[in-house]
């Protein structure tokens, strides 16, 4: 360790209860945070319990919808080391740096909000299942309990081809003009594997997008997630998606493909019969004590990408670079194989994020910023890909967090035999004061 450097010394976190829906090991912390967080873009607030079974699947899945689409440090190292985001994808509404990795700390000395009742809509779950049915071609249903109101019903087609686990959840999209744009926009395929996904409008101003792709972006089972979604001009979305098994996942495939064309899901979702049913769907709350929408602080993308290439080793071509604001991540080669490298830049991350530098392995500069090293295997990605992590947070609450991988995306084996930038290599970029100097939007 550099002499400059001295441990924290305190115990580690208690371990977290393992879930099927986020990985296991090093980034369960982040993820959740992330998870947490990027559920606000859907105005329910995380001192709430989100309706049971459907409802709570298919929030799940757009939130990882969000976090494969920004691309964030957090959400790739998420999809590299054991994710399993698939065919739900995500997009700017939900920017991991935007919206930070945790959700915001209260002010102090103000009170603890009142606990409120869930945010959701007293829909029939058999009238989405009757829509369902009503809009897909002739075959055998079978549906989980259908007793009751909420706004997500999952079931299980079969035509004569196999059978097939379809899920449909209705949504508000949250506040704003760009509310669920996020979420019918493509991803970067540098992130997400995918067969085919199209995008377009209606003639009535509703967006679509109809996507093809898997539920484990390293494939390593033959379960495909096709899915679409429509985004309608007064801000509801309808989420649909389908899949070659009985289920989403933990059961075996039983057809090439999944039921639906893709035609056959633009239609369904472009359906006039979900309008009645949309419209039972509350308006948005005002979240106690915010007095409206939280503000953004997150740095202008083009600002980001600038900086993470103007910080680059010069001896690196850069291949291929995306990003939203507040992160941006690049693809470069020397000549010894292609390695994404990735950055979020957090300015107000705050005290939330402060219990994430507790702990074994957690270091303490000069300054007092806080920093995380880690080098490890990516275990559920591609074959022989390793994961490079630099993650910091200043005595003001200014996050980074560097990232780099020794293949072109998370999911594909690797190229080298570790990524392009060194440790050191990866410490100084985290650190550069330059970040501190981008223009906020």
């Amino acid at each position: 360790m550099p002499q400059n450097e001295r441990p924290q010394n305190e115990r580690p976190q208690n371990e977290r209860p393992q879930n099927d829906d986020v990985p296991h090991g090093r980034f369960e912390e982040e993820l959740g945070a992330i998870l947490r967080s990027a559920g606000d873009g859907f105005e329910v607030d995380d001192r709430r319990e989100l309706v049971a079974g459907g409802l709570q699947r298919g929030r799940r899945r757009l939130v990882r919808r969000r976090l494969a689409m920004t691309g964030g440090v957090l959400a790739l190292a998420a999809v590299g080391v054991g994710g399993v985001y698939g065919g739900s994808l995500l997009g700017p509404g939900g920017r991991v740096a935007t919206a930070s990795v945790a959700a915001p700390p209260q002010a102090k000395g103000t009170k603890e909000p009142a606990k409120q009742a869930p945010f959701t809509a007293e829909i029939p779950l058999k009238d989405i299942a009757a829509v369902l049915q009503a809009h897909t071609p002739a075959g055998q249903w079978q549906f989980d309990d259908l007793e009751g109101t909420g706004q997500a019903v999952a079931g299980v087609y079969d035509d004569g081809g196999g059978k097939a686990g379809v899920t449909v959840g209705l949504y508000r999209a949250g506040e704003g003009s760009e509310a669920g744009k996020d979420q019918v926009t493509c991803p970067d395929e540098v992130v997400v594997p995918v067969d085919d996904c199209s995008t377009g409008t209606l003639p009535g101003g509703d967006r679509f997008m109809i996507f093809q792709g898997y539920e484990y972006p390293d494939k390593r089972e033959e379960t495909k997630d096709w899915s679409a979604v429509l985004l309608t001009k007064d801000g509801f979305l309808i989420d649909v998606n389908e899949y070659n098994a009985p289920a989403e996942k933990g059961t075996e495939v039983t057809r090439e493909n999944p039921p639906f064309t893709p035609a056959q899901l633009k239609a369904l979702i472009a359906a006039d019969a979900w309008r009645p049913l949309l419209e039972r769907i509350p308006g948005l709350p005002t979240k106690p004590g915010t007095g409206g929408s939280r503000p953004t602080t997150a740095p202008d993308q083009a600002a980001v990408q600038a900086v993470l290439r103007s910080l680059l080793p010069k001896d690196v071509t850069v291949t291929h670079s995306a990003g939203e604001d507040g992160h941006g991540y690049v693809v470069v080669d020397d000549g010894k194989g292609k390695s994404l490298v990735g950055v979020d830049v957090q300015p107000s991350a705050g005290e939330a994020d402060a219990g994430l530098f507790t702990g074994d392995g957690v270091v303490i500069l000069p300054d007092g910023t806080r920093a995380k090293y880690a080098q490890q295997p990516g275990e559920k990605g591609g074959e022989g890909v390793v994961w490079w992590n630099v993650d910091t947070l200043s005595p003001e609450g200014f996050r980074v967090v560097v990232s780099a991988y020794n293949s072109g995306a998370p999911y594909e084996a690797a190229t080298r035999p570790e990524p392009a930038l060194s440790m050191e290599q990866l410490k100084a970029l985290a650190l550069s004061p330059k970040w501190k100097n981008l223009p906020l939007k």
